[in-house]
């Protein structure tokens, strides 16, 4: 067995995206010794095309867990942001004013007021939204069309640039002493009698005491060589990028935002199709329609770029947190939002692997409840 002559490391994080670059900073700044083990630039990583919301509105309809886990989290990101900038010296651009997701006919609007009522309802009435009409949409987005019915507001909601936060993450990491291999995909995990777990990657083997699988996609193929279960339905979702535009957008939404340098980002789309990445120019046409009705400014606006990513997601659209129990010092962490959850991933995430105990915040997104609810049916 030829090892890896590398930096040692007692923690292996699989995946530096979003979620593993969180969680690696997290652990580092606990006094593991770190080291992340990433695929790199041509990893399928969500990422790479993160829409970059803050976003809670949307989240726990039917599942208040996922709700309050999410809302913890958006209430971290000012603490966390500054946190962060002051480390790195890199602005994120947050804004957290709030956000609407926009209706554009009357089972649109339904349906948003349908799943805000039973959020609300789960929550005893603590969930700070409001569902605005047409008029009162136009107070806060002057530049809607007359398309637009009307909107859910909610003020817990917000966005930031997202390449400035992976950076942020990945220079934090490295300024607080993690170890950071690009090129790296892990073919095996293979644990020991001994209690650790030897890593089998293009470069040599690596051994470490504990190992976090945050690979994304992957993590279905490696989490049952450490007997963890990572569902995943992958989703394939495309965002195109406008030219540069004067300031007209205040708030994001669920399907366009403006940055911080004028351009704006119009995606959402959502398709299970996963055999080929490449951007579909018909679900394209599709998002361009329904920003132009949106906000008519837009037609004459340029698409500087487009292109597409698979978002990882369980079935029920819940993260999955899961410690080992057949091979403890494995962990696995699968989500979609990894923008909105970064606080949690650094902060309470990063406790349950360095203590080994899941708080009971968490408890509601291990990877059994699939097991459990097959059973209940059959």
């Amino acid at each position: 067995m030829t090892r890896h002559p590398g930096t040692a490391a007692d923690t292996i994080v699989i995946g530096g995206g979003m979620v593993g670059a969180s969680i690696a900073l997290g652990l580092v700044l606990r006094g593991h010794r770190v080291t992340v083990l990433d695929e790199g630039d041509r990893a399928l990583r969500a990422a790479r095309a993160n829409f970059a919301l803050l976003w809670v509105q949307s989240k726990g309809a039917g599942a208040p867990a996922y709700f309050n886990w999410s809302r913890m989290a958006a209430a971290a990101w000012p603490d966390f942001a500054r946190q962060l900038e002051a480390m790195t010296g890199i602005v994120l651009h947050l804004s957290q004013r709030g956000g609407l997701t926009l209706a554009l006919s009357g089972a649109e609007m339904d349906h948003l007021a349908t799943r805000s009522a039973r959020i609300a309802c789960d929550q005893g009435s603590d969930f700070p939204h409001e569902m605005l009409d047409h008029s009162q949409t136009r107070a806060l987005l002057p530049a809607i069309g007359p398309d637009v019915v009307g909107a859910l507001f909610s003020p817990l909601d917000g966005h930031l640039n997202a390449l400035a936060l992976f950076h942020a993450l990945h220079r934090a990491f490295g300024r607080s002493g993690g170890h950071y291999v690009p090129a790296s995909p892990v073919r095996t995990i293979t644990p020991t009698k001994k209690g650790t777990f030897i890593l089998d990657t293009p470069h040599g083997y690596r051994e470490c005491e504990r190992v976090v699988l945050a690979a994304g996609l992957d993590n279905t193929r490696l989490a049952p060589m450490v007997g963890l279960h990572a569902p995943i339905t992958p989703q394939r979702g495309q965002i195109m990028v406008t030219q540069r535009l004067p300031p007209f957008l205040d708030y994001p939404t669920n399907a366009l935002r403006q940055t911080d340098n004028g351009s704006v980002l119009i995606g959402n789309s959502q398709d299970t199709v996963m055999t080929r990445q490449p951007v579909d120019l018909e679900i394209d046409a599709v998002m361009a329609d329904r920003a132009i009705r949106s906000f008519p400014c837009l037609q004459a606006a340029s698409v500087v770029r487009s292109w597409s990513c698979f978002r990882v997601k369980s079935p029920d659209g819940m993260p999955v947190y899961d410690h080992s129990t057949l091979w403890p010092g494995a962990f696995v962490a699968s989500c979609h939002s990894g923008v909105t959850l970064a606080p949690n991933h650094t902060g309470l995430v990063c406790d349950a692997i360095h203590t080994g105990i899941i708080p009971p915040i968490m408890q509601a997104f291990s990877a059994s409840r699939f097991t459990l609810t097959a059973a209940s049916r059959s």
